[in-house]
């Protein structure tokens, strides 16, 4: 059986001392290779400098991974930054344009947090920056107050919606608990993309793509964390992932 090279979107940042570094979380790549059974292989933020027809050619799986940043304001209309938001200039300009590329040729992709909010910008949709401070919408944001693994713990329930892909891989519809660490979420849904969930106070937590050539699905919250990989949906959600890009692999 072949097995599949999956694509794991990676982020740039610089120390105090000026030093430059592309980066993935551990928990991305351990994902990738143990729920999805894949090789994880990550995307430098490197726009204008990857031939992104050549890397989409040669991937089995898209995934996106989380990140503190978020996606520059300018990409979907929305108002400047404010001074202390953490960016990625240099994600956005390879991740965008990645995702349409994924799409049209049929790339198995797999997004997650920062990873949905940059689908839906890539397709022409727009985001909160302050989910928080919205009338009626909890603190999605982290706890920090509690131990790295606890943050990852169930947070709030989510309600499945009929008819979609998460449902079919929760095996039924109605509330699932996740947990929640954005701050960001998806404000007007870019077309075409269908809620696969919302939150209790309304938020959308998981998104896809009926009619696309490929495996596509989207979650605001985070199933790769080792406390979060535990759950019944977290393992479906990769080893879906990973059985579309072993077909892919095995097609090609």
């Amino acid at each position: 059986m072949s097995v599949p090279l999956i694509g794991v979107s990676a982020c740039m940042s610089q120390n105090e001392a000026g030093s430059v570094y592309h980066h993935v979380g551990h928990k991305y790549f351990d994902a990738v290779a143990s729920a999805s059974q894949a090789i994880p292989l990550a995307i430098p933020a490197l726009p204008g400098a990857l031939d992104l027809d050549v890397l989409v050619a040669r991937l089995d799986g898209l995934f996106l991974s989380g990140s503190p940043s978020n996606v520059e304001p300018q990409n979907y209309g929305g108002p400047a930054f404010r001074a202390d938001t953490k960016r990625d200039p240099n994600r956005d300009g390879v991740t965008l344009p990645l995702i349409r590329k994924a799409i049209e040729a049929g790339l198995p992709l797999f997004a997650v947090c920062r990873g949905q909010q940059e689908l839906n910008v890539a397709l022409g949709g727009t985001l909160h920056q302050h989910v928080h401070e919205l009338p009626g919408k909890r603190d999605h944001r982290a706890r920090k107050d509690l131990p790295v693994q606890d943050q990852y713990d169930v947070a709030h329930p989510i309600d499945v919606q009929p008819g979609g892909m998460l449902a079919g891989l929760n095996g039924a519809t109605g509330q699932v608990m996740v947990n929640s660490l954005h701050a960001q979420a998806i404000d007007r849904l870019a077309d075409g993309l269908f809620v696969e969930a919302v939150s209790d106070d309304g938020i959308i937590e998981s998104v896809s793509l009926p009619g696309s050539k490929g495996f596509l699905l989207a979650v605001q919250w985070h199933p790769e964390h080792p406390t979060a990989l535990k759950w019944p949906l977290s393992k479906a959600m990769f080893r879906a992932f990973g059985d579309a890009a072993r077909q892919r692999a095995q097609s090609r």
